[in-house]
């Protein structure tokens, strides 16, 4: 399974919990005060929030070229050499976002966050390394905890921080990822042999190559499609969930960085204590199916909550939504080989990448319209009629949290579809390879 002694198993996977702790509090940190110093350029909270949802897209569209390079570079060379070489390029990205002086500055920035954080699909490979097939569900779990974690501390730093000064967070995002660069460089060992490695290609790292391995089986592209509807519909809270807090409830810095501190700590427990013992007692798939079930009633509640305390109510709900990615992360590494499980989460994180250029622009420009901006080449097109149907639009502020709910219903049918497929798929090839 792993070349790793087991003294320093132990140290490599708290090094692994520790540099996504770290990553996602140097990301999260950014959260709270990102959209308002982009409306602080442009000077209205509409057009932020197109500009915002268009800075969220340029950050995946870099993920969705780099992720199956890095993939592939990591079943090459080794997974160690990729994260902490990410690791001190997110460290000089915040630090290049720190001093930007305009928007163009910060789309720079965008576009190096979006090549370094790519790491992530070797530190999901990583674990794959080291873990068996069975456990894998609730080792993502246990990842997906810790980026949580990260997302507890990191708003409500970031929150606090950017009240004094909104440069502030992303001098503190830069010293978190130089942490995490010389804490790997001491700690981390490589966890892939090198009689498993695969020689770098361009057919398979380029990000259409890359997908033809989520093509290969039925199954596997299927769950991919579960996927790319997953991260369409949770893209709504990077695109305007911190305009959106601000315009319906009026939270500052402080309170949307709490409000996420909640929502880390929600995420923290279901990923961390709950995904376990559920997975033994229903599986994978069902299991799954009941975090889907749970993020669409809480994102229709959501996009329903006429008072803060009712957005903050529809949490509950939606905390079940950490079901999902660790058990459909574990039933699609069980579809592919070992050695080529850096290039499927490169794959997979393309997959990601696709739904996070076109979620963000997508609901940033639902909620510009549904706020009362954008409508000007509308209105002038009619003329002044059908003036009633954007006055409704006008009055639903909430109006991407609800088309987010749509999008989770049509990925837990597909879930359902596809999934049942893969556990009779994996059960026939065990049958088979147990024939004499």
């Amino acid at each position: 399974m792993s070349i790793i002694p087991e003294k320093r198993l132990k140290a490599a996977i708290g090094f692994i919990f520790v540099t996504a702790v770290l990553d996602i509090v140097a990301m999260g940190i950014i959260i709270p005060v990102l959209p308002q110093l982009i409306e602080e350029f442009v000077g209205s909270n509409a057009r932020a929030g197109i500009i915002n949802g268009l800075f969220v897209a340029l950050w995946a569209g870099m993920q969705f070229v780099a992720s199956p390079i890095i993939g592939s570079l990591s079943d090459q060379y080794g997974r160690r050499p990729v994260i902490l070489i990410s690791c001190a390029g997110l460290a000089i990205d915040y630090v290049l976002m720190a001093l930007a002086p305009n928007l163009w500055w910060l789309a720079l920035g965008r576009i190096v966050a979006g090549i370094t954080s790519s790491s992530f699909t070797t530190i999901y490979a990583y674990m794959a390394d080291i873990t068996a097939p069975e456990k894998r569900a609730r080792a993502y779990g246990l990842i997906g905890a810790a980026f949580s974690g990260g997302f507890v501390l990191g708003p409500v730093i970031g929150g606090f921080l950017g009240d004094y000064d909104p440069r502030a967070p992303f001098w503190a995002a830069a010293a978190m990822s130089g942490i995490a660069f010389f804490y790997g460089l001491v700690i981390l060992p490589e966890s892939l042999p090198r009689e498993k490695r695969m020689k770098f290609s361009w057919r398979r790292a380029n990000p259409v190559g890359a997908m033809v391995l989520l093509g290969r089986h039925r199954e596997l592209s299927g769950l991919a499609g579960v996927t790319f509807l997953l991260h369409f519909s949770h893209h709504v809270f990077s695109a305007v969930f911190v305009l959106y807090a601000q315009f319906r409830y009026g939270w500052g810095p402080k309170e949307v960085g709490l409000l996420l501190a909640v929502v880390g700590l929600l995420d923290m427990a279901t990923q961390g204590l709950v995904v376990g013992p559920v997975t033994k007692a229903l599986g994978d798939r069902k299991t799954m199916l009941l975090g889907l079930f749970g993020g669409t009633i809480g994102m229709a509640l959501m996009g329903w909550a006429p008072v803060g305390w009712a957005f903050v109510a529809a949490m509950l709900p939606n905390a079940l939504w950490g079901l999902a990615m660790p058990t459909l992360q574990s039933l699609m590494t069980r579809q592919v080989s070992e050695s080529e499980q850096g290039q499927l989460q490169g794959a997979t994180m393309s997959v990601a990448s696709i739904a996070g250029v076109a979620s963000p622009l997508f609901f940033g420009w639902i909620y510009s319209l549904s706020v009362g901006g954008g409508f000007e080449p509308l209105t002038d097109w009619l003329g002044g009629h059908g003036l009633g149907l954007i006055d409704a639009f006008v009055h639903a502020p909430g109006l991407a949290f609800y088309l987010s709910a749509i999008v989770l219903v049509l990925a837990f049918v597909a879930a359902f579809i596809t999934a049942r497929r893969a556990e009779r798929a994996e059960t026939s090839s065990v049958d088979a390879a147990r024939r004499p």
